[in-house]
């Protein structure tokens, strides 16, 4: 009976510790895809062509539209920037994360991975010929360019694959500096990588802010998946062997 009642009320303070938590990811996870509708709803009206225009215009010179505020070296920099949101990258990162997961003994995190970084291109591409926006044509792009414009792609997919990735590697982490470290650099990538498109010309900025949430939240909704499905004893595994060993 005394054993009954301990493992009952162990499960009871578990679910008082996680159910808090589980409560604000389910609103931030709500509040993203709100947010999403309805900046989609607006962009499709064209009440945000004035606030597009007016950002992209003030990231070029007066003068030559061709020409972006700031020195010379910033637009390589920020050509530089942009390609690690490129498909090539972002595939290329993908897989290798997925084979050090597998080498690390985390097969189904590794797996999760893989399955949520392809299904979030694969939602990205739907966004975008469900919306079909043009790209912007008030100023002279400054990489080539061909698919449609919301959401940004770049901004999105690597969202989607940063912080994806993020979330479910610093969860094998046992140090919290480390993963924090994990995330913070996630999050980091992809807001350069979403400023980077501006600077370049080739979204307006409702591209970029839908990209980030779409993406933030895809990535959102795949860390409270695998928070619930994937074993925690084999995080719990993989965490130990990045202990130090004991003297």
């Amino acid at each position: 009976m005394n054993d009954q009642r301990s493992r009952n009320a162990g499960i009871i303070g578990r679910l008082g510790r996680y159910e808090p938590l589980l409560l604000l990811m389910f609103a931030a996870l709500s509040g993203g895809v709100l947010l999403f509708v309805y900046l989609t709803g607006e962009v499709l009206e064209g009440s945000t062509k004035g606030f597009d225009e007016a950002i992209l215009l003030a990231l070029r010179q007066p003068a030559d539209l061709s020409v972006p505020i700031g020195p010379g070296w910033l637009t390589h920099a920020v050509k530089d920037v942009t390609s690690l949101g490129g498909t090539t990258v972002l595939a290329m990162m993908t897989a290798l994360v997925t084979i050090y997961l597998l080498l690390d003994r985390h097969r189904a995190i590794a797996i999760f991975v893989l399955v949520s970084v392809l299904g979030g291109w694969a939602l990205s591409a739907v966004l975008k010929l469900s919306v079909a926006r043009a790209r912007p044509d008030i100023v002279p792009h400054l990489v080539e360019v061909n698919d449609l414009s919301f959401p940004s792609g770049h901004a999105m997919v690597s969202a989607v694959t940063y912080l994806t990735l993020a979330a479910l590697i610093s969860g094998t982490r046992s140090y919290r500096s480390t993963r924090i470290f994990i995330v913070a650099v996630g999050i980091l990538l992809t807001l350069l990588i979403g400023m980077s498109r501006l600077y370049l010309g080739v979204h307006y900025p409702t591209d970029v802010l839908g990209g980030w949430c779409a993406g933030a939240t895809w990535a959102l909704a795949c860390w409270m998946v695998a928070r619930r499905f994937i074993s925690p004893s084999r995080r719990a595994d993989g965490a130990a062997r990045d202990l130090p060993p004991k003297e």
